[in-house]
């Protein structure tokens, strides 16, 4: 029962943080060597190696091609929507896409003073074609998902807030007519959920579309000097927002939904 237990708390850490696993047989050698034979006293132990662990990636990442992207940027145009994605080491990209993103927070921030671009989920430090779960791409460290712009319903832009805590989920419903290029479907293996019974629970902002228009064709014009090939937003946002364009793409509908996030990806 206890190597079950050990197995399935291995594997569940290794798929959400990809160091978490390891560090956690680590803390079991340390609580042994220790005696540490309490649950409070074996928790404490991995959490001071889970975080020694994570300050360590920060420094080895850039060996197998990864940078952080910032946690805590205090007044930087770019900032990591939560401190959940980094306690997660799911802030990494690779040195283009970090220069895209920072390109692109910079024009936001310039085109509308006081903007900060706020990324969601990026890839892990290490290793590509390890897999960042749910998303089913981002794995080499090309691939970042920032969050929409919001406004209240006066119209007044929010700053650095989204309508979910972590930036997902909070969907925005297409318009009557809008294109629903997943209707009549029921695939059985899909990320492509529709959360309904969230959806009460977040705040009744808009999309600030001019913000958000802004990012999505920057990233599609001027982005592609730095190497952004792909874009993915749901069809009906990208007729409402009147961002088509070929790199502006539907991603399937396996794959999670994209109108509530933008999804980007830069060139090997």
């Amino acid at each position: 029962m206890v190597f079950i237990r050990n197995t399935l708390l291995f594997a569940l850490l290794t798929f959400l943080t990809q160091i978490g696993g390891l560090v956690f047989l680590a803390a079991i050698g340390a609580s042994r060597a220790l005696k540490a034979s309490g649950l409070i006293a074996r928790l404490m132990i991995f959490i001071a190696l889970y975080v020694v662990s994570t300050i360590a990636t920060q420094a080895v990442a850039p060996v197998f091609g990864r940078v952080p992207l910032p946690c805590f940027g205090g007044n930087a145009a770019l900032q990591v929507q939560s401190p959940i994605f980094c306690a997660l080491n799911r802030n990494y990209v690779n040195i283009g896409m970090q220069r895209a993103a920072e390109a692109l927070s910079q024009h936001m921030a310039k085109v509308f003073p006081e903007t900060v671009t706020l990324a969601l989920d990026a890839n892990f430090p290490f290793w590509d074609g390890f897999p960042l779960l749910p998303h089913l791409s981002h794995d080499d460290g090309r691939k970042l998902d920032i969050a929409f712009f919001y406004q209240q319903k006066t119209g007044e832009a929010l700053g650095g807030q989204t309508r979910s805590p972590v930036g997902y989920f909070a969907f925005e419903q297409p318009k009557s007519g809008g294109l629903l290029p997943c209707a009549g479907r029921s695939d059985l293996l899909t990320f492509r959920w529709d959360l309904e019974f969230l959806q009460p629970f977040f705040p009744d902002w808009d999309v600030d579309e001019a913000r958000t228009r802004e990012a999505i064709l920057w990233l599609s014009s001027a982005g592609r000097q730095y190497g952004v090939e792909k874009i993915f937003v749901e069809p009906h946002l990208a007729k409402e927002l009147a961002v088509e364009n070929p790199i502006v793409r539907f991603q399937g509908c396996r794959a999670a939904r994209h109108d509530d996030h933008i999804h980007f990806q830069v060139v090997k």
